[in-house]
Formats: structure tokens, sequence, C-alpha cells
């Protein structure tokens, strides 16, 4: 069970690594500078975690919480995670394997490679590396971390929802979560339960946790556009889904012009340089597919970083 309790605990262990996880800033502004008729807007910076996203926390967690074999960790990731496994295993000393589909951008492969990890570029979507990386790890025996749906993984991110309520000084009214697999909704939601007005956002092109809700469990979906690469999941996680029946209450999705928009918009207003993912917070802000109350204090999370600067030219 993913509870404050869990992920309290996740953050003991997770405190005895201050030089590999980093606790990123709180921004804090008015709802005003950003177009946005509410009282402030906090924008979690967790883009400038080690990795380069919010994964970090739930892949250190995953490793130090269970013994690591000679054949190291294994994980079939777009690209975040493996990328947080991958600094995770350098800073413990492991070997680490990652396979990526076809869909990851060669940016996170190459950082991929620097921090050691041996690369696997197989299947057209996430779920297809999962299978090969599923048989790899059945052969090897290595650890198998999974990007969003275990445990260890959930309660990790939830140390960031943590984080914000002790540097925001109290719990924001509301606070916007892009989901993939819901990995990081799952903590985030578990961590604020119903003291927060939890709502996931998706891309139209990657509705994973929205056709969960229309249908009422998980279900595959077709997944594309311009956030694949980390919101790329074709099924809700089975722990995300659990919580999120519980505690996230409603489930948006935004077009990929939007989503690009607000991207954009981040980097020339505010010099943050964020992928797409992490750019879904402020598009529901832009577009009105969120609408605040005046007195509202709206927490988005900044997920993420990994991918090619050159695009925000």
């Amino acid at each position: 069970m993913i509870d404050r309790a869990a992920i309290a605990a996740a953050r003991r262990p997770l405190a005895t690594q201050p030089d590999f996880l980093r606790t990123t800033p709180l921004m804090r502004l008015s709802g005003r500078s950003l177009g946005v008729e509410c009282a402030e807007v906090w924008l979690k910076l967790e883009h400038l975690q080690v990795g380069g996203s919010f994964k970090a926390r739930g892949m250190l967690y995953r490793l130090l919480a269970n013994p690591v074999p000679d054949s190291g960790v294994i994980i079939a990731s777009g690209g975040n995670a493996g990328i947080a496994v991958a600094a995770a295993a350098r800073a413990l000393g492991v070997r680490c394997e990652v396979f990526v589909p076809e869909v990851s951008p060669e940016a996170k492969r190459a950082r991929l490679r620097a921090l050691g990890a041996e690369v696997v570029v197989t299947g057209a979507a996430y779920s297809e590396a999962l299978e090969a990386c599923v048989a790899r790890q059945q052969a090897t025996g290595a650890l198998q971390a999974h990007a969003y749906d275990q445990p260890e993984v959930v309660a990790g991110a939830g140390t960031l929802a943590l984080e914000i309520e002790e540097q925001g000084g109290r719990p924001p009214d509301s606070v916007l979560v892009s989901v993939g697999g819901g990995g990081l909704i799952g903590g985030v939601a578990a961590w604020f339960a119903s003291r927060a007005h939890v709502v996931a956002l998706e891309p139209e092109r990657a509705p994973t946790l929205h056709a969960a809700r229309a249908a009422g469990q998980p279900v595959d979906v077709d997944v594309g556009g311009v956030a694949a690469d980390s919101l790329g999941a074709r099924r809700i996680g089975a722990l995300c889904w659990e919580i999120s029946q519980r505690h996230v209450h409603d489930a948006l999705l935004l077009p990929d012009d939007a989503i690009r928009a607000a991207q954009l918009w981040l980097w020339k207003e505010l010099k943050l340089a964020v992928e797409p993912a992490a750019a879904l917070g402020l598009a529901a802000l832009q577009t009105g597919a969120y609408k605040p109350q005046p007195q509202e204090t709206v927490a988005l999370i900044l997920c993420g970083a990994n991918f090619d600067p050159a695009s925000l030219a």
C-alpha cells in the first residue's frame, strides 16, 4: 500500500544519498505573471534533478531497497527512467542495462551511454521494449526496475510531493500532474490524498489514464505525439490505477500544439528548458482546460528536461 507513511519511509534511505539526490527548488509566482487568474502558481523545478527528471527518486529507492546481483539492474524505459537508473547504478557501482523503444530520442540514448549503461534499442513502443527487457531479465537474473509500476518507484516519486508541501509551508490547493504510466501522479496523489485537488494531465494522443477511467479499468491505448518519448505508456500502471480511484479528481487531455506552446513559453519567458511532458501543467492553465479559482494556489511539476535543446529555437 502506497500512502503517506510509505512515502515518509522512502525518504529516509534517500536522505542517505545527498550527493546523488537533490532537493529541487520551488519557484513561487503570481498567477497573473503567467497569465492565469489565480493567486499563486508554484513551479517544482524537478527537471533540475539528477538525471534530468523526477525518476531519480524512485529508481534510487528501488536499488537501495533491494539486493542487486552481479548481473546488475535492468529496465525498459522511453528514456527518463532509464537515465535515472543508469545514474543511480553508476553512483552505487552496479551494472545497468536499458531497453528503449525506437521512439526514444537520440539525446536520451546518448545520455544513457554516457552514464555507462548498455543500451538496447528495440520495439516501436515502450510495451515492446518491456517485453524484450523481461525476457533478458529472466535470462540474467538482474534486478528489474519498472519505469512506473513498482511500490518503491511510486513511493520514491511521492517524496517530491512531500518536498512541495515542506517548501510551500502547506499543501497547494491543487496540483497538476503529467501522466504516462502513472508513477508520478501515483506518488503525488498518495501523499496529498484529500488535502489537495489532484488533476491528471495527458496528451490527446496518449490518453492512458483518461481511457482507463472511461472504461472503468486499465486498457491498452495507441500512443504518439510530441510527448510520447516520456508519456508513451500504453496502459496505466496497476498501482497508479488503484491510487487514482481514490485520490485523483480529474483527468484532462491536451493537444500537442498547446503542449508545445507552453514548453516554448517556459523557455522564452522564464528560461526554463524542459521537455514537452513537463509543460502539460502550464498548457492546462493557458488553454483553460483547468480553470483555478481566484484565490487558488496551483502547483505544477516540471518533471523532466531530457530533450534536444535545439528544439527550443
